[in-house]
C-alpha cells in the first residue's frame, strides 16, 4: 500500500514538469504506432517536452503580430513552416528523382561516345 502511494507522488511530481498530460501524449503516440510497439518512458518524456518546445516557438511567432488579440491568421502564419515540411520532402524527393534520371542519361551518353568514337591511344593498344 505504501508502494502505491510512492508511486503517485512520483507521477503526479513528474507529471508537474510537463506542458501537456502524458496520458494524452502517450495515447496519439499509440494511436500512430503499430500495436506491438512499446513505448519507452524517456521516448514519452521527451515527446512532451518537445511538444512543449514548438507550442512556446509557435507562440512567440504569435507575440509578433502588432494587435492585442491573437487571430487565426497569426497562429497559421506561425505553424507555416511545421505544416510545409511534408511539401519541402516531397520536393527533395522529386529533385533527386530527377538527378538521377539525368545521371543515367549522362551515363548512356559516355557509352555512346565511347562506342561511336575511337581514339588514338585505342588504336594503338590494338596494334601492341
Amino acid at each position: 500500500m505504501t508502494g502505491n502511494k510512492e508511486n503517485e507522488m512520483h507521477n503526479e511530481e513528474s507529471e508537474k514538469k510537463f506542458a501537456f498530460p502524458m496520458a494524452a501524449v502517450v495515447r496519439l503516440m499509440r494511436e500512430e504506432l503499430d500495436s506491438d510497439k512499446i513505448i519507452r518512458r524517456r521516448v514519452k518524456e521527451e515527446m512532451n517536452l518537445w511538444l512543449e518546445k514548438i507550442c512556446r516557438k509557435v507562440t512567440r511567432v504569435m507575440n509578433q503580430s502588432e494587435y492585442t488579440v491573437v487571430e487565426i491568421d497569426d497562429f497559421r502564419t506561425a505553424i507555416e513552416p511545421y505544416e510545409l515540411i511534408d511539401d519541402v520532402e516531397q520536393e527533395r524527393k522529386r529533385i533527386i528523382a530527377t538527378l538521377e534520371k539525368i545521371k543515367q542519361d549522362c551515363d548512356s551518353l559516355i557509352r555512346d561516345v565511347n562506342r561511336k568514337f575511337i581514339t588514338y591511344s585505342d588504336i594503338t593498344k590494338d596494334k601492341n
